[in-house]
């Protein structure tokens, strides 16, 4: 199966957006995030970068019902709601926030798990482009309606609960939790249970961030987790509270050359609610 197509081209800077903002192929997408579905609309609506549609990821990039309503949409889901986000087969989608890419980044994981790879990141958010000047405007886009054809679904970005729960202690599998510390080691319960995943180690997603909420250039990145034993000739499986801190690591650690990386969508939203499933806590590697 074909590998995202990530590198440093996904990444682009203010300069760059203020040149291509008027493009007729582009589709601005902003992902900021806030407690909820209201907040998140009232803080796009007093001030996005102009032109930009607004992107709930709750709604836009998950299945929304379920037991596990943050995991990934069916085909026919993304199809219907990128689609009405203007997101069309030919489109080029560059997201921002406001939290260092990681809410975008959930948007890239979508795109690419349905084979889509036109996607950049403004590295930097929503900070970077006022910090050089650029304008926001108020009130809301429309979005023209588009037609977004998923392709086959790249399985190898992706793995399931019962997968993951079977190869648990595989040495060709290695598990990073993205999360605070105190969710890893189970002093915050954020489902039925907390804890961590057997195995797991903690590396924080934050930490692939400059201050300026940047990522680290690819050889920081990659050195980092390097120092924490994580072997970019095997698996890589990374995982957080609801699949978006994860799609972030996952992004991070493709730029850096890990070839072989996977995001649990299912994450501890689905673990921990799982009394069938074995976890860790108290403190462990990387805690």
């Amino acid at each position: 199966m074909q590998q995202p197509a990530i590198s440093a081209d996904s990444l682009v800077t203010p300069a760059w957006l203020r040149t291509h903002l008027n493009d007729p192929g582009i589709v601005l997408a902003d992902c900021r995030y806030a407690d909820d579905e209201a907040a998140s609309l009232a803080a796009y609506r007093a001030g996005h970068i102009p032109g930009a549609v607004h992107v709930y990821w709750p709604r836009d990039l998950s299945t929304e019902s379920g037991p596990v309503p943050n995991l990934l949409p069916t085909p026919d889901q993304v199809a219907a709601k990128l689609g009405r986000l203007g997101i069309g087969d030919d489109r080029l989608v560059i997201g921002y926030d406001a939290d260092g890419g990681h809410h975008a980044a959930r948007l890239w994981l979508v795109l690419a798990y349905y084979g889509y790879d036109r996607f950049k990141l403004l590295n930097g958010g929503i900070q970077a482009w006022q910090a050089e000047g650029g304008a926001l405007e108020e009130g809301g886009a429309q979005p023209v309606p588009a037609v977004f054809t998923p392709r086959p679904a790249r399985e190898s970005l992706r793995i399931r609960a019962d997968e993951l729960a079977a190869r648990l202690g595989d040495p060709a599998m290695q598990l990073v939790d993205v999360r605070r510390a105190t969710e890893f080691t189970g002093s915050e319960a954020r489902a039925a249970r907390g804890g961590r995943i057997p195995g797991a180690r903690l590396l924080m997603w934050q930490e692939n961030l400059n201050p300026d909420l940047t990522l680290r250039t690819p050889e920081e990145i990659r050195a980092r987790h390097l120092a924490a034993g994580i072997d970019p000739d095997r698996e890589v499986v990374t995982y957080c509270q609801a699949g978006v801190r994860a799609a972030h690591a996952a992004l991070a650690l493709l730029l850096a050359g890990y070839p072989h990386v996977r995001v649990y969508d299912g994450s501890w939203k689905e673990w921990g609610d799982r009394a069938d499933l074995p976890l860790e806590t108290g403190p462990g590697p990387g805690a």
